[in-house]
Order: structure tokens, then sequence, then C-alpha cells
């Protein structure tokens, strides 16, 4: 595989734009070798689905896209971000107001440490921001493909 990769994605501040980031991650990662019935593939998606979902909800309309890129660094390194053109910051909300919502946050953060990763938030140069992850990559090394005429060891 290559020493670094690279896909990305702008979707509109729509609620339908979810399951469109979910599902590119998904084809993405797949593409790059994570098997997609693997433990980290769903904690990934998860994961995505509650960074777009934010990106969706919480810019108030201030935001008309949002933007989905991820990197794998030689094989070693997996990083997603979304990122938005709102400035505010993604805050935990008080357990009283966390009734229905307002757990995104503490998910992310929970599987991104779980998986042995970090999360970070960071302002963009045109004043958005991007709210990220990265992960240690898991899947596994892919057999080397057999050329043709040449026998197996």
């Amino acid at each position: 595989m290559a020493d670094h990769l690279e896909a990305s994605v702008t979707l509109p501040s729509d609620p339908a734009s979810v399951s469109a980031a979910r599902a590119y991650v998904a084809d993405v990662l797949a593409e790059w070798g994570l098997p997609s019935d693997s433990e980290a593939a769903d904690s990934i998606r998860l994961i995505v689905s509650e960074l777009a979902t934010n990106a969706v909800q919480h810019t108030f309309g201030l935001s008309p896209t949002f933007t989905v890129d991820i990197a794998l660094d030689r094989d070693e390194q997996l990083r997603i971000g979304v990122t938005d053109s709102h400035p505010r910051f993604p805050k935990r909300l008080p357990a009283a107001v966390q009734q229905d919502n307002g757990r995104g946050m503490v998910i992310i953060r929970c599987l991104t440490a779980e998986s042995g990763g970090r999360l970070r938030v960071h302002p963009t140069r045109e004043g958005g921001k991007t709210v990220s992850i990265e992960l240690p990559w898991t899947a596994p090394a892919r057999p080397p493909v057999p050329v043709a005429g040449q026998q197996e060891p």
C-alpha cells in the first residue's frame, strides 16, 4: 500500500448527509483493507455518524456544508476529520440537558480512547473548525498476491 492515502467528500449540512458520510467513509476504508464487518469498522462508522450529526445539528444553519477528510499514513495511523464553517467548538452539555441528546462527543471520545486513539478539535483558517480523530490502523496486512506462473511457498 502507498505511504499516504487520502480521500475527501463535501456534503450539504442536511440530516440525509449523515448516512452519506458514514457510507462514504466505510467504502473508502474497505477499499483500503479494513473489513466492513470488523469491530474497528463498526466503531468508526459510529464515530463518523456522531461527527457528521454534530456538523449538521450544532452549526445552526451557519455552515451550509461540511467536509469529511480521511487519511492513512504508512499503514499505521488513520485520521478522520469533519470540518464545518461554524466557529463554535463542541462542548459537553450538563447532565440535565443531556436527556435526549448531547452525548455525541462523549461517545466519540470513549470509542476513540478504547481504540487507542485521540480526539482533536482545532480552528480552520476560514473561521470554522475541524473535529478529528486519530486511530492506529487495525486492518490486517494483505497477503501477497501470487504472480502468474509462480508457485506459492
